[in-house]
């Protein structure tokens, strides 16, 4: 009887053995492949910066992935994968001239910052590739670096970047019609944020009309006539106590509501202007579409990211 039991366990765990060495191999066999498409555009800084980013970041952040055998074994392939295409997306330094220029310093900011926090590269990246983990004297390296990027314009005596001047003789216009103008200098602020993902932090300022709404919670939906205006700075990295400040100005966005001009964007136009020269974002008109769908996630505040979720003044 004890005989027959034995079998049976024997032959139970032959079956669940061959069982997990097949789905091992199917695994292995439908194993995501990563592509190294050409470089277009390569990153251009000091040898010493250079040199710690292709280290640290290029293996997630370029099309030059260096993959080690073990980054080939499924499952963990799959999340090597995954991450390498999410990471292409945030930024891709064989693809670097393809970030406008006013938002590559705050590229990297971003990352001088996630470094800084011990977010990047990612803790379970480094358990596996030690030799990725960034000194705190690199760090150092990389903050000079950015730094005496964001101090340019202040050795200058250029303050464009702060009040977000346009060098532009005549104000630029989005390819939906929407012009650049300098009247939200003298709105009410209504907001103000930060993204760390992307190194920048914004002031949000509304016309009368989308302040009194905001007031009343009368924004599901927005008044037609309102506007509100995002003006974006690249953030700098903490000082000693911990502060962070503004760096070169990056862009002002700009939403304007109109229900029946708008009407494929859910009432919103939407406008951007990239750095000093205030350079209309987008190829084309469809650029709106894109910017819509990522603010299907503000529903619940008429589509406006970063504003106050209760009634000012309540």
């Amino acid at each position: 009887m004890n005989a027959l039991k034995h079998n049976r366990y024997r032959n139970a765990a032959a079956v669940v053995a061959g069982i997990l060495f097949t789905s091992f191999v199917v695994l292995q066999v439908n194993s995501p492949t990563i592509a190294n498409p050409p470089v277009t555009s390569e990153f251009h800084g000091p040898e010493e910066v250079t040199a710690i980013l292709k280290r640290s970041c290029y293996d997630c952040h370029s099309n030059e992935t260096n993959l080690r055998w073990y980054d080939k074994i499924a499952p963990f392939s799959y999340k090597v994968a995954a991450d390498v295409e999410e990471a292409r997306k945030r930024f891709n330094f064989s693809e670097w001239d393809s970030i406008p220029k006013g938002d590559q310093e705050g590229k990297l900011w971003y990352i001088v910052n996630m470094i800084d926090a011990g977010r990047m590269p990612l803790p379970e990246y480094t358990a596996t590739h030690p030799s990725a983990k960034v000194s705190p004297a690199e760090l150092g390296i990389l903050k000079k670096y950015v730094t005496e990027i964001s101090r340019k314009h202040y050795a200058t005596g250029d303050t464009a970047h702060i009040v977000g001047k346009p060098r532009v003789s005549q104000a630029p216009t989005s390819l939906n019609g929407i012009r650049y103008f300098d009247d939200y200098k003298n709105w009410k602020v209504i907001s103000s944020t930060g993204r760390a993902d992307n190194g920048t932090m914004r002031i949000i300022y509304g016309n009368d009309i989308a302040v009194k709404a905001l007031e009343q919670d009368k924004i599901r939906p927005w008044p037609d006539g309102a506007v509100i205006a995002k003006v974006v700075w690249n953030s700098q990295a903490p000082d000693a106590e911990g502060n962070v400040k503004p760096g070169n100005f990056n862009n002002v966005q700009i939403m304007v509501r109109d229900a029946k001009k708008f009407t494929e964007t859910e009432g919103w136009g939407f406008a951007r202007f990239n750095g000093l020269e205030l350079k209309p974002y987008g190829k084309t008109a469809s650029f709106a579409t894109a910017c819509m769908n990522c603010h299907q996630l503000a529903e619940e505040t008429g589509f406006v990211f970063d504003i106050p979720t209760k009634r000012v003044g309540r």
